[in-house]
C-alpha cells in the first residue's frame, strides 16, 4: 500500500478504480508551415471560425452547467476569442507559419505572461492552454481531450482538472476527484464541493498509479491509498453508514445551548437559490452577480438584470438575501470594465475599485438590486466586495442609499478590512467575511496554486485572528457609536461566506469567534449544522481560543478536531 497525502476539499470516504485523464493533444510540430495552396487569410478566418466554434460549444455547455461550474465555462468560453491571443496567432499565420502551430505558440505565450503576472491571473493560464488545445482539435477535425467514460464508476485522477472539464464532472460516473496540482480554493475545489463530490487535491505523487488501480480516498483527511484492505473498507462502509444523517438540514442552525448560528447558502442564480431554498437554507448569504454579466461583451441592461435578481429573491420571499455586487477584474476579466494589461490583477482595479476607472456600472447595478427588491418579498441586503478602508464604505453607503437600498454591507477579503473594521462599520449595516481572498492576501498565497496549498489554509491562526478581529471591531464599534438611546447597542452582525464556512469543524471555531451567520455550499449544510449542535457557545469559544494561539495551521485544526468527537462519530 501506498499513502499519498494532500489537501482534503470535500468530505467522503469511497474506493474504485483509478481513471486518467486522457493525454494533452498531440503539439503541432515546430517549424510547421502553410501548406503552400493556403493564404494566410485563409488560415487565418479558419483559425477564427475554429475558436467561436469552441467558443460556442463552451457557451453551450454553460447553458446546461449551474453555479460556480456555469461561470467558470462562461468565462473560459470567452477566452477561445479573446483578441489578444486570436490577434498573436494570426501575426505568426501571416509570417506563414501554419494555423495549428500559430495558435499553439500564440497560447504558450500568452499563458506565460499570465503566470508571470501572478494570482488570480496565473490560474488563467490553465484555462488559455486549455482553450488552445480545443482550438487546435477544431481545426483538425478531432475531438478534444475529455473526462473519461467507463461502464463502471470511477475516481478521476490528473495533474489538475482545465476548469470546461471540472465544471461538468457527472457525478453518477466520477465518484471522486484527485489531482497532483491545484489548491484548497482552486477551480477545480469549488466545483467539486458544490457536486457533492470526495475530492484530495495537491496530492504530490499520484500521478504514478497505474490505470484502472483500486484506491481508497478519504475526502476530509485528504489521503489517497492504493492497494485498500479491511481497514479501507471499514472507512467506507462506516461513512456509507453515517452519511444518511447528514442527508438533510431541518432549517435551524443553532448550538446545543440554543445560541442561534442560521445557515446561509451561496448561489450563483436562480437556479442555485431554488436548489438552496428546497436544501432548506434559512437565507442567502452571497448571491455572485457575475452570472448576469460574465459572456457579455456589453453591459446587460436594466431590465435583464432586474429579471435575473428577482428570480433569486423570489426563491427566498421574506428571507434575507445579500447580494454581492460585481467582482470583476482579476480571475473574472469583462471587456467593458477591466483592463487585461495590469501589471497585478489580484491586487489591482477589482470589485468595488472598478467604480474609480470606470463609474457608473456600479451604479447602475444597484439601481437594478433596488428595482428587484422592491417588487420582491425578499429581505435584500447589498455588499461591496474588495472594500480596503472606511471612505470606501461610507461612499458605498451612499450609493446604495442613492439607490434605495436600506441595508449596505462590506466584504472583508483585505487585511485592512479586517483590522479597521471598527470604523469601518461606522458606515455601514453588516461585514461578512470571504475568507477564500482574506487568506491569500493575509499569506500571500496565490488560493490556486498547490505548491502553495500549505499557506493558503484557512486554519491559519494569523487568518482567524483577522476573523476575530473584525469581530472585535463590531464590538468595538457598538460600545463607541452614538448611543441611540440604547445602554447595550447590539454588534453589527459580521457573517462568513467563504469556502472555510463549509468545513464543519471551522465552522465551530468561527461561532466560537462570535461570527453571526455561515454561508456555504446547500450541501454541506446539514454536516455543519449536526457538528454545530454538539457544542455550546463556551465549548465553542475555548476551541476557537485554542485554534488562534496554535502555532501553525496544522496544529489549530488537530487540537480543535480532537476537541469534537462528533466528528468521528459522523465519519467527518
Amino acid at each position: 500500500m501506498q499513502n499519498f497525502v494532500g489537501v482534503g476539499v470535500f468530505r467522503g470516504r469511497v474506493i474504485g478504480p483509478v481513471r486518467h485523464m486522457p493525454p494533452a493533444l498531440a503539439e503541432p510540430p515546430a517549424g510547421e508551415k502553410l501548406e503552400s495552396s493556403t493564404a494566410p487569410e485563409t488560415a487565418a478566418a479558419s483559425l477564427k471560425s475554429a475558436g467561436a466554434t469552441v467558443k460556442a460549444a463552451l457557451q453551450e455547455r454553460a447553458s446546461r452547467a449551474d453555479g460556480a461550474g456555469k461561470e467558470v465555462l462562461e468565462a473560459t468560453a470567452l477566452m477561445a476569442t479573446d483578441p489578444m491571443l486570436i490577434k498573436a496567432a494570426v501575426k505568426l499565420i501571416n509570417t506563414g507559419v501554419s494555423a495549428e502551430r500559430a495558435i499553439w505558440e500564440a497560447g504558450d505565450s500568452v499563458a506565460q505572461m499570465l503566470t508571470n503576472l501572478g494570482g488570480y491571473m496565473a490560474e488563467r493560464s490553465h484555462d488559455v492552454l486549455d482553450v488552445r488545445s480545443r482550438i487546435v482539435a477544431a481545426l483538425r477535425g478531432v475531438p478534444a481531450p475529455e473526462i473519461p467514460d467507463a461502464a463502471e464508476p470511477f475516481i478521476l485522477l490528473a495533474d489538475d482538472l482545465a476548469p470546461a472539464d471540472t465544471a461538468t464532472l457527472d457525478p453518477s460516473k466520477v465518484i471522486a476527484l484527485v489531482t497532483a496540482g491545484g489548491g484548497p480554493q482552486s477551480h477545480t475545489a469549488i466545483i467539486a464541493r458544490s457536486l457533492g463530490l470526495p475530492a484530495v487535491v495537491a496530492a504530490a505523487g499520484v500521478a504514478g498509479i497505474a490505470e484502472g488501480d483500486l484506491v481508497f480516498v478519504d475526502g476530509s483527511a485528504g489521503v489517497v491509498s492504493t492497494e485498500p484492505g479491511d481497514a479501507e473498507r471499514a472507512a467506507v462502509a462506516q461513512w456509507q453508514e453515517k452519511a444518511s444523517l447528514l442527508d438533510v438540514f431541518d432549517g435551524a442552525g443553532a448550538l446545543a445551548d440554543g445560541t442561534l448560528v442560521p445557515l446561509l447558502a451561496n448561489v450563483g442564480g436562480a437556479k442555485d437559490a431554488q436548489e438552496a431554498a428546497a436544501a432548506n437554507a434559512q437565507g442567502v448569504g452571497l448571491l455572485r452577480t457575475e452570472f448576469c454579466f460574465l459572456g457579455n461583451s456589453t453591459e446587460p441592461s436594466h431590465d435583464d438584470q432586474v429579471a435575473a435578481y428577482k428570480g433569486v429573491f423570489d426563491a427566498f420571499a421574506g428571507k434575507k438575501v445579500v447580494v454581492r455586487t460585481l467582482d470583476a477584474g482579476a480571475d473574472k476579466p469583462l471587456p467593458f470594465l477591466t483592463d487585461s494589461t495590469e501589471p497585478n490583477p489580484a491586487l489591482g482595479v477589482r470589485g468595488y475599485r472598478t467604480d474609480l476607472t470606470t463609474p457608473g456600472v456600479l451604479a447602475r447595478q444597484l439601481g437594478a438590486i433596488a428595482d428587484a427588491a422592491a417588487s420582491s418579498g425578499a429581505d435584500v441586503w447589498v455588499m461591496a466586495p474588495m472594500i480596503s478602508t472606511p471612505a470606501e464604505a461610507a461612499d458605498f453607503a451612499a450609493m446604495c442609499t442613492a439607490a434605495g437600498l436600506r441595508i449596505p454591507g462590506v466584504m472583508v477579503e483585505v487585511p485592512s478590512a479586517a483590522l479597521t473594521s471598527r470604523h469601518i462599520l461606522d458606515h455601514v449595516a453588516f461585514a461578512s467575511l470571504g475568507t477564500n481572498d482574506l487568506t491569500q492576501y493575509a499569506m500571500a498565497a496565490d488560493r490556486q496554486l498547490g505548491p502553495l496549498a500549505a499557506l493558503n489554509d484557512p486554519w491559519q491562526p494569523a487568518v482567524l485572528a483577522l476573523v476575530q478581529a473584525t469581530v472585535d471591531g463590531s464590538v468595538a464599534q457598538a460600545k463607541h457609536s452614538p448611543a441611540l438611546g440604547l445602554e447595550t447597542p447590539s454588534p453589527k452582525p459580521v457573517g462568513v461566506c467563504g469556502e472555510s464556512a463549509a468545513d464543519p469543524a471551522l465552522a465551530v471555531v468561527l461561532a466560537g469567534l462570535g461570527v453571526s451567520t455561515l454561508s456555504m455550499t446547500p450541501r454541506a449544510l446539514p454536516a455543519v449544522a449536526a457538528v454545530l449542535r454538539t457544542v455550546t457557545l463556551a465549548q465553542a469559544q475555548a476551541l476557537a481560543n485554542r485554534a488562534v494561539a496554535a502555532a501553525s495551521a496544522a496544529e489549530a485544526r488537530e487540537l480543535v478536531r480532537a476537541g469534537l468527537p462528533a466528528l468521528a462519530e459522523l465519519g467527518l
